[in-house]
């Protein structure tokens, strides 16, 4: 298992915490839709947030979808994940070209995102599904999520992400953690808690430095009773489109323009926005649609 999610408690179970690595699914996804360094940056931190969000809930059908809608030349990003630990996502625009930050030389997701905002939607198979929106806050998506957080769901929590690229362009590490408090926490865990995270390094440089998401974790929370389930959550980029879904889309289009298609008497392509998977319908394959 390369890529995998551990999950964890602290603090007497007053904390619960998920941390992974992710660098093969963020390099998928950076292959598929052929990415530039800083989206790649953006959307990977979006698919390991995914990741980890959806291994927290219940049901086997519950999924979870994150979008950002921004005002920066990538436009927007949308991810969507399952509670298995798999996860899907795709960029608006895939290409954007920006200077690294003045600050330090890092990619600049935030001028990337730009202002706008994140909406978390979660389908736990009832009539409706919760959603709660909130405004980015910086557009370098931890920041964001630890606001939703807060805002959406009343739950303190700490966000980090990250993804360090290699000089040809691909992905060197990827990966995160969420760390949360429960109700009961003592203001004395907070406070140290607070302290310690104040002084740890970023994502990237832990897991550029052989860290596992279990090292992360230790890290972190190593001085507070730290308890890290044994079982790892696989996780991966994982498209469940199909040849059989996209027919039924076909099906659902007005009869004149299928009639249309056919009768301009050259194959229909239709792309999949999450992997760019493109499926092809000869004009035989549309005449057997529109009969049906």
């Amino acid at each position: 298992m390369s890529d995998y999610i551990v999950r964890a408690t602290a603090a007497d179970d007053s904390i619960r915490a998920f941390a992974m690595t992710g660098r093969e699914t963020v390099e998928f996804a950076r292959k598929a839709h052929e990415t530039s360094p800083v989206v790649t940056a953006a959307l990977g931190r979006l698919l390991c947030a995914g990741a980890m969000m959806g291994s927290m809930m219940k049901g086997e059908k519950d999924v979870l979808t994150l979008m950002v809608r921004g005002t920066g030349p990538i436009k927007g990003m949308t991810v969507t994940a399952k509670s298995n630990g798999f996860v899907k996502g795709y960029p608006q625009e895939p290409v954007v070209l920006l200077p690294a930050r003045e600050s330090d030389g890092k990619l600049d997701v935030g001028a990337a995102v730009g202002g706008g905002y994140l909406t978390v939607i979660k389908d736990l198979g009832l009539k409706e599904p919760y959603s709660g929106q909130v405004p980015l806050r910086t557009g370098e998506i931890a920041e964001d999520l630890t606001y939703y957080f807060a805002e959406s769901e009343q739950v303190a929590s700490s966000v980090g992400l990250g993804v360090l690229m290699e000089k040809n362009n691909t992905v060197k590490q990827a990966g995160g953690f969420i760390i949360q408090l429960m109700p009961d926490v003592t203001d004395e865990v907070i406070d140290a808690l607070e302290k310690k995270i104040s002084t740890i390094s970023s994502v990237t440089t832990m897991l550029d430095n052989g860290y596992t998401p279990e090292k992360i974790l230790e890290e972190i929370l190593g001085d507070f009773d730290l308890h890290i389930y044994e079982e790892r959550i696989e996780t991966g980029f994982k498209c469940d489109c199909s040849r059989r879904k996209v027919e039924k889309v076909l099906h659902g289009i007005d009869k004149h323009e299928l009639q249309n298609m056919i009768d301009d008497d050259i194959p229909v392509g239709v792309e999949c926005h999450f992997c760019n998977t493109k499926y092809l319908f000869s004009k035989d394959e549309l005449r057997r649609i529109l009969v049906e």
